[in-house]
């Protein structure tokens, strides 16, 4: 019975301790107008919704292909319980041109839902870099590299592709989709973001999936990207290149646009968006400051613990502590009764 307190004990205690990591940030931090997903949540208490109107455009390929796509899609992020841990949902709606090209060429045009998936992400590892404005000593160290930023921050994903989709995008069922998602912070205006994906686990169009993203902030509104994103399926493979920039409205709301070439089997076409991000921000601090005196506490799970804690040994101590001065006050009073 105590090994079964103490482990929950333990378990409860990590989990607020992995919840003073915010993931927060001032102003809004979009995945857009890239495809890749940054592996740092929201923060809790964000509404975040992250949208983007597209042209999709290629050349016609023998006997069944899609050549052209005009559509809309929205990415909706939420986090709660853990600043970790994050919510999201992606949906793409559009209308699709469907041809065929044997002697003559023939199309026609439907409309619906091409994704619909819910998922979670969970950053397993933040990592942390040095201050190097607090190195006045050496010029050389305040300049050098820090090699940590090397090591990316991690998080992984899954997710679930629900059958709420067109008949031409559907697999049979609801499948699985697992990710690991990695970012590089390698200076404070230029970050790398890289994502693995096995998508549409355990059905006939089972497919595997990499994003390298490069992110440079040229200013305190402005920001630009690169982006080569390739995904291997069963009998082709697609690739994209694509570029775009961001701007910051204000600290709620992004707008965006990119482009993109398309090389998908044979087909070549090319890809063009335009979106906004904004976010319903009740982010709430798991902390609060009342003064910049000695008096400030924060209010966390951890120095809760250690409040307990430090009054649990305070009264173990004190006892100690009044048996030394009881001690030696009989060694002062008995000195003076012999002096």
């Amino acid at each position: 019975m105590k090994n079964r307190k103490l482990k929950l004990f333990y378990l409860l205690f990590l989990l607020g301790f992995s919840s003073i990591y915010s993931q927060y940030t001032e102003v809004i931090n979009s995945n857009k107008p890239g495809f890749s997903e940054s592996p740092y949540s929201v923060g809790t208490g964000v509404y975040q919704f992250e949208s983007n109107l597209f042209l999709r455009n290629t050349s016609v390929e023998p006997t069944f292909s899609v050549p052209q796509s005009l559509g809309f899609d929205m990415l909706f992020r939420t986090s709660f319980l853990l600043e970790r841990l994050e919510i999201n949902a992606n949906i793409s709606y559009q209308r699709d041109k469907i041809a065929f090209k044997n002697i003559f060429t023939s199309d026609y045009a439907t409309t619906g839902f091409r994704e619909f998936t819910i998922g979670a992400k969970y950053l397993i590892f933040q990592q942390e870099y040095n201050d190097k404005s607090k190195e006045v000593r050496s010029w050389k160290k305040r300049m050098a590299f820090d090699t940590k930023r090397l090591v990316p921050s991690v998080a992984v994903y899954a997710g679930l592709n629900t059958d709420f989709v067109n008949d031409i995008y559907k697999t049979g069922s609801m499948s699985p989709k697992a990710g690991i998602l990695l970012q590089n912070n390698l200076s404070n205006d230029f970050n790398v973001i890289t994502n693995f994906y096995y998508d549409k686990i355990g059905t006939d169009f089972s497919e595997f999936s990499y994003i390298f993203t490069g992110t440079y902030t040229f200013s305190d509104r402005w920001s630009g990207f690169f982006e080569n994103q390739t995904v291997f399926q069963k009998h082709q493979n697609n690739t994209n290149l694509g570029t775009g920039l961001a701007y910051l409205y204000n600290k709620d709301l992004q707008i965006n646009t990119s482009a993109r070439f398309l090389f998908e089997g044979k087909a070549q076409g090319f890809y063009a968006g335009l979106g906004i991000s904004y976010r319903i921000n009740k982010h709430q601090d798991s902390f609060k400051e009342t003064s910049n005196t000695e008096n400030d506490r924060k209010n966390t799970p951890i120095t809760r613990y250690n409040k307990k804690q430090s009054s649990f040994f305070s009264r173990i101590l004190g006892i100690f502590t009044k048996k030394r001065s009881e001690r030696a006050s009989r060694k002062r009073t008995k000195r003076k009764r012999n002096n």
